[in-house]
């Protein structure tokens, strides 16, 4: 369990999708801005295929990759090779920022595996249900209560619109 909180930063299309083909397969520029927003100054922790769909290290966060490669190394981030690992990572990062919480950004399995400790989900769920290969896990809603809402209206060029939430457990 980590120190510090963590939380999931996710766009999921209705049908669950959450990518294709290493990207995203829609466009909400107001959503990639949210998202910005949200993890700025906050250690993120994703996998190396997540990593791999970026053009490189985010930009004012600490990246954090999660890979199973021991080889594995990139200019910008720091690499664990298991879950434990990357929250000890950005417990540290979240320290040297001073940053209130850890931010997961994807793929499927390591949100998985981050669900059960999560705080607090940002959830925008896009307007649309494209192909995709890559799916959010199920998970119970129950335990979670959403304390914020807001609608991220389609501009030229996007593809879809959106809802981000915010779901907090308890």
């Amino acid at each position: 369990m980590s120190e510090v909180p963590l939380a999931i930063v996710v766009g999921v299309a209705r049908n669950g999708v959450i990518g294709r083909e290493g990207g995203l397969p829609w466009r909400s520029r107001a959503d990639l801005a949210r998202f910005r927003a949200t993890t700025m100054g906050k250690p993120l922790i994703m996998g190396r295929r997540t990593f791999q769909s970026l053009p490189g290290a985010l930009d004012g966060r600490a990246n954090i990759v999660l890979s199973r490669d021991a080889t594995f190394a990139a200019p910008g981030v720091e690499v664990a090779h298991s879950f434990a690992g990357a929250i000890r990572l950005g417990e540290a990062a979240a320290k040297r920022l001073g940053a209130d919480e850890i931010c997961v950004i994807g793929g499927a399995s390591l949100f998985t595996e981050a669900l059960p400790q999560a705080e607090r989900i940002y959830f925008t769920e896009i307007e649309a249900e494209p192909q995709g290969d890559v799916f959010f896990p199920d998970f119970d809603r129950g335990p979670w209560r959403e304390v914020a809402r807001e609608a991220l209206t389609a501009r030229k060029g996007d593809t879809a619109s959106a809802v981000f939430t915010i779901l907090e457990r308890g």
